[in-house]
């Protein structure tokens, strides 16, 4: 594809005389700039894919992937019948949710009450992972299951009883009151999201219900699939044997949230491709300068019979080879990078004493990182097609110039 000659000559453009100094400060801040672009374009990918993964992962571990409540009717046996007879190989779980305040030490936080049947909550994968204290096995009438970070802001552990007060209230003689109950803590989860670990407790149903003041005509339906991905397909089974009750999936719940995710990570990956954009600047600028000194010797090798087209490619070549090889060690530098950034981030907060990564604002315990072989090859083949562009434009130049004029005054 390249002759000797064609090769010999890039070589001597990528080594310039010292005289020529400053063409090598425009390559190798035309090899730096595409690198980092690259490289950050990679990174930034990968933690935004890791944190979609991620709280995707999170999500449909802590929420049912599907959720039937009452709307116009009640849920009965028979509809519930029906669902178990069709759907045998999902897990089905009669829920009532409520909102709650627990009371300890003349203090008060709000939290979500999730009322789930103790006889399922062994089936369940998310018990199963994230229990880091007690055991779901003392999950009884009047126990209570909190999120870590819940239990740490309460300063309780298990064992201990906490004071709840509902929502609803009970009638005395002295008019109406909220309803309180004491509940043992059973056990502690963690589920790696740190909104859910604040703010979540789960109840015996039938606690719930008590506690709320409800029946059980009140319960609601949360469904867990092996598949999540085909929630909206059961979804819409649902809806279309009953239209009585209210369905929806998990992924109408955070429709808003992923969407969001999605744009974020499409405007990141538009507006830091200009640095490569801006960097393949340089190579325009570099060659263009480079052919504008090489004049006479252009000149010189059109005269000894060397063709047009072959001074064009040891040009091309010239610039090419910078963001080809800008490129590749910006793959390999935003790859290891992104394997190793939960380290990186530990290491410069405990350095310099930030806290690069807050889980309250993030709602994760570690920095997320996916690396997307898609993303790393669409990433670089923007880079090398900018690359081909910058150098391909200063190259047909060099068909402008004639031996005779140029040589004229030598």
């Amino acid at each position: 594809m390249f002759t000797t000659i064609e090769k010999l000559i890039t070589t001597r453009n990528l080594k310039p005389k010292k005289k020529e100094g400053f063409l090598k400060v425009i390559s190798i801040f035309s090899f730096l700039g595409i690198m980092l672009g690259v490289s950050i374009l990679i990174i930034v990918m990968s933690v935004m894919n890791g944190f979609r993964a991620e709280l995707t992962e999170k999500i449909l571990g802590f929420n049912s992937h599907i959720t039937v409540k009452p709307y116009s009717t009640h849920i009965d046996e028979k509809f519930y019948s029906e669902l178990q007879e069709k759907y045998k190989e999902t897990l089905i779980i009669k829920t009532y949710n409520g909102e709650a305040v627990i009371m300890i030490d003349n203090s008060a936080k709000g939290v979500l009450i999730r009322g789930i049947e103790p006889t399922k909550i062994n089936k369940l994968d998310f018990f199963k992972k994230n229990i880091i204290d007690g055991s779901v096995r003392d999950f009884s009438d009047g126990t209570i299951i909190l999120g870590k970070y819940l239990a740490i802001e309460l300063g309780v552990v298990v064992g201990d009883e906490i004071n709840i007060m509902s929502s609803s209230s009970i009638s005395t003689p002295l008019g109406s009151i909220p309803k309180q109950s004491s509940y043992k803590i059973s056990a502690v989860f963690s589920s790696g999201l740190y909104e859910f670990d604040r703010n979540v407790a789960f109840f015996n149903l039938n606690d719930s219900l008590s506690f709320f003041e409800k029946t059980f005509k009140d319960i609601s339906l949360e469904i867990f699939l092996e598949n999540p991905l085909i929630a909206d397909k059961y979804k819409d089974e649902i809806q279309n044997t009953n239209s009585n009750f209210y369905v929806n999936s998990w992924s109408d719940l955070n429709k808003s949230f992923f969407s969001a995710l999605k744009v974020e990570r499409n405007v990141m990956f538009l507006i830091l491709t200009l640095i490569i954009i801006v960097a393949a600047f340089n190579i325009i600028s570099g060659l263009t300068i480079l052919i504008k000194n090489k004049t006479k010797e252009i000149a010189i090798l059109k005269s000894l019979g060397l063709s047009k087209k072959s001074i064009v490619k040891s040009f091309f070549l010239t610039g090419f080879l910078i963001g080809f090889f800008a490129t590749v060690v910006g793959v390999v530098f935003g790859v290891v990078f992104s394997i190793y950034i939960e380290e990186i981030r530990q290491f410069l907060s405990i350095a310099f004493n930030l806290q690069i990564f807050p889980e309250d604002v993030y709602f994760l315990e570690e920095m997320p990182s996916e690396i997307n072989l898609k993303s790393i090859l669409s990433i670089s083949f923007f880079s090398i097609i900018v690359t081909v562009l910058a150098s391909l434009l200063p190259s047909f130049a060099v068909t402008k110039i004639e031996p005779i004029k140029a040589l004229k005054y030598e």
